[in-house]
């Protein structure tokens, strides 16, 4: 769908503006000190074709398109007044589970298959516990956490999210950045404690900041398997010169993670 074409909510795409993420995060610093109205409204305004590209994977699902943008942007809204300055994410990172979390929950609310009021009370609790542990502990809590804070068996809590989850495809897009698009499967793992799929990506933009001498050398050696006397001799620098700037880069990642 060309955002050129699109009216929505009363809304022409074609003439929102988008903003930088230095803009968002100036704005987003701004509106913290000042709560201004005026600069949450930039706020919206600047990233409403993230909620519409959101709301088009929602699509053909017999919702009305207004409302649903309509839901994406209280998304939205709950992600700019719960940003967190101090974690190197990017905004527009952090906005897509926000969005993508409402909308599946208004969904949830309108599913035609019935679900028993218990089941159905019991998954809204552990949805709650989740959005209060991921706030408390700025990752994404285990399906353990989510149950001990509801006070209810793992098993319990698993049936009862499943019972309100409409299926996916594995191969479903998330998120795109610069061509870069994260599927649902890059988001599984088959571990508990696996780190939030929000760690995946600052690991992924330290990965990028480093020199190409630290990234050839993580290559060589967590890669290729080789020692840092073998990195040395082919790199043309001395062994410890590989053990500092590996500890260096290793550093800049966990910071960053």
């Amino acid at each position: 769908m060309s955002y050129q074409k699109v009216t929505i909510a009363g809304i022409s795409t074609s003439e929102l503006t988008v903003l930088t993420e230095a803009e968002k995060i100036a704005l987003l610093r701004e509106y913290q000190e000042t709560k201004s109205k005026a600069v949450r409204d930039k706020l919206i305004k600047g990233n409403l074709r993230l909620v519409l590209s959101i709301v088009q994977r929602f699509a053909g699902r017999g919702e009305d398109a207004d409302d649903l943008f309509q839901i994406g942007v209280i998304g939205l809204m709950k992600a700019i007044d719960n940003f967190d300055l101090s974690k190197e994410v990017r905004f527009s990172t952090y906005c897509v589970p926000m969005i993508s979390g409402e909308l599946r929950r208004h969904l949830r609310d309108h599913n035609h298959i019935k679900v028993s009021r218990s089941l159905r009370d019991l998954a809204y609790k552990a949805i709650q516990a989740k959005e209060a542990l991921t706030n408390r502990l700025r990752r994404e809590p285990t399906m353990d956490e989510i149950a001990e804070e509801v006070g209810e068996k793992r098993a319990d809590i698993v049936i009862a999210l499943e019972s309100i989850s409409d299926p996916i495809s594995l191969y479903e897009p998330v998120y795109s950045d610069a061509g870069d698009t994260l599927y649902v499967m890059d988001q599984l793992s088959d571990k508990d404690s696996a780190e939030s799929w929000i760690a995946q990506f600052s690991m992924r933009d330290a990965m990028k900041a480093l020199g190409q001498r630290e990234k050839n050398i993580l290559y060589l050696r967590f890669l290729c398997g080789k020692t840092q006397m073998e990195v040395a001799q082919e790199i043309g620098i001395s062994q410890a010169q590989v053990s500092r700037l590996e500890k260096n880069a290793i550093a800049r990642i966990k910071d960053a993670v």
